[in-house]
């Protein structure tokens, strides 16, 4: 059985290999690759899921997996042995169901259409990517099918990302949030807004890129095994446990794009170097779900630093990165810029408060458009009017409209944004645990320490990658399932100081 384990071990770190290949040629496409490297590249791409998808689908890894059963069945549960065969299993029984000939297909359209969208989007030109975003849902739709039996269309795509949820668990629990978010959001919005002018000023780039680095490596962020490069839409990716990188963007005229999309890409990339070496190059080596990735994204950019205690520590060294900017600036009026409640445009500059309502606009989107209720062409002016009734503002035009996530341009449609509010959700009953376990950990982050925290999440989270379903690393690590309290509680805890919210 020895033997067979290993040969298993070994298939599955050839697929790892293509799979981090496909990975290095996106992360190259998204920050320094020329434009006109677009076609070959999408071409290449396509080759390498094809490559992947076929060896991982191959049915001498099914063999192994049916001769390895009796020996998974002899061992405990939790023991890594076991967990390898079990989640390698689920993937592959998934896997098989999609032809590796649809598999490239797919890759290359999402290719092309990433290159559009990077041009249509700063071009104001939907009519330009329309038609690859229609294709897409062609293949979405293809692809949900392969899954048949499902409830709702969109089950294949949310099971994918966030294994153990479906269609009607996602609406359940966001309609629990909306109830409670919509009231908060009516009292601070009714309010007159913080002053973020502090924020809008001339911050030379090579300045904002140094600073966010300095906090991801305090966080904990290994530069031996990362670095961080520019990109137009800042993401995390791994090539090995070895190999982990982060992007941001930057505005030299807004301080916060470039700092907070730092500090939550390395939220992500300390899940990942967090996971145990051992698991290298199999399916245990990674976050295990959308939304509990999300949720140390969130945690680390949000609720450690949006905080007032880690800006007790580091207002003062960013005053002296930028004197002539800050200098003259209190820290409580940093404080209020920054966490600044407002009804936005953009999501992934949104408030904290109003954030999870843009996702759920698009969550819905999501659901529509695979059921067939909505069509990509009438998507811009439904957007437009869906906004309207949830934030009271118009988009003035599609960039900053249906055209500013990649996601639908770069993947299919499904399951796409539903790990975000979970993520913040997760991430408030993560911290919340982590405190009750070691109640220093506030006035730590004011010292600008950050160990104790982050050992907490790599003994409890991160170290067990996919190991352990979601479902079951929450349970386990919190003493409870998914909630929305802890995060409840932390907004009007939080906001409360900053705004009356019994008006």
């Amino acid at each position: 059985m020895e033997t067979k384990f290993q040969e298993l071990k070994n298939r599955l770190l050839e697929v790892n290999d293509i799979s981090s290949a496909a990975g290095l040629l996106y992360w190259d496409q998204s920050t320094y690759m020329p434009p006109g490297g677009a076609a070959a590249r999408a071409r290449q791409t396509a080759t390498l899921g094809r490559l992947s998808h076929e060896k991982f689908t191959d049915p001498a890894i099914g063999r192994l997996l049916d001769a390895l059963a009796p020996y998974e069945k002899s061992l405990a549960y939790d023991s890594d042995e076991a967990s390898l065969l079990r989640v390698t299993r689920r993937e592959y029984e998934r896997s098989i169901k999609i032809p590796a000939d649809f598999t490239a297909e797919v890759v290359n359209h999402t290719s092309e259409s990433y290159q559009v969208w990077t041009e249509a989007r700063p071009a104001n030109d939907f009519e330009r990517v329309r038609p690859y975003l229609e294709k897409t849902l062609e293949y979405s739709r293809q692809a949900a099918n392969f899954f048949p039996g499902y409830d709702h269309i969109a089950d294949p795509f949310i099971e994918s990302s966030d294994y153990g949820m479906k269609a009607t668990d996602v609406k359940r629990v966001f309609a629990e949030l909306r109830q409670e978010l919509v009231p908060i959001v009516s009292a601070i919005t009714s309010q007159e807004t913080a002053d973020d002018s502090c924020l809008h000023q001339h911050f030379p780039e090579e300045k904002q890129l140094a600073f966010g680095l300095e906090v991801a490596q305090q966080f904990g962020y290994d530069m031996n095994r990362g670095r961080q490069d520019k990109t137009h839409h800042p993401f995390m990716t791994k090539f090995s446990l070895g190999d982990v990188r982060i992007t941001t963007r930057t505005k030299e005229n807004f301080l916060g794009d470039a700092l907070f999309s730092t500090l939550h890409e390395t939220g992500h990339a300390l899940y990942e170097q967090g996971i145990c070496m051992d698991f290298e190059g199999t399916p245990l080596a990674g976050g295990t779900s959308s939304g509990v990735h999300e949720s140390q994204s969130r945690l680390w950019e949000n609720i450690v630093g949006r905080s007032r205690g880690f800006w007790k520590h580091f207002y003062p060294q960013l005053q002296s990165v930028f004197p002539e900017q800050l200098g003259d600036v209190p820290l409580d009026t940093f404080y209020r810029a920054i966490n600044k409640v407002e009804r936005s445009l953009i999501r992934t500059n949104a408030d904290e408060v109003t954030y999870n309502l843009h996702v759920m606009l698009r969550f819905d989107f999501e659901l529509a458009l695979l059921e067939g209720e909505l069509e990509i062409r009438d998507l811009p002016n439904v957007w437009c009017e869906r906004f309207e009734a949830d934030f009271g503002i118009v988009p003035p035009d599609d960039k900053d409209g249906v055209l500013q996530d990649v996601h639908w341009y770069f993947g299919l449609i499904g399951g796409s944004f539903q790990g975000y509010t979970l993520g913040n959700i997760l991430g408030a009953q993560f911290f919340s645990t982590a405190v009750k376990a070691h109640p220093q950990i506030p006035s730590e982050i004011e010292n600008g320490k950050f160990l104790t925290l982050h050992d907490w999440l790599k003994e409890n989270l991160y170290q067990y990658g996919s190991k352990y379903t979601a479902p079951e690393i929450v349970e386990q690590a919190t003493g409870t399932p998914l909630s929305i309290e802890p995060y409840i509680a932390y907004l009007r805890t939080k906001y409360g100081e900053l705004y009356d919210l019994e008006s």
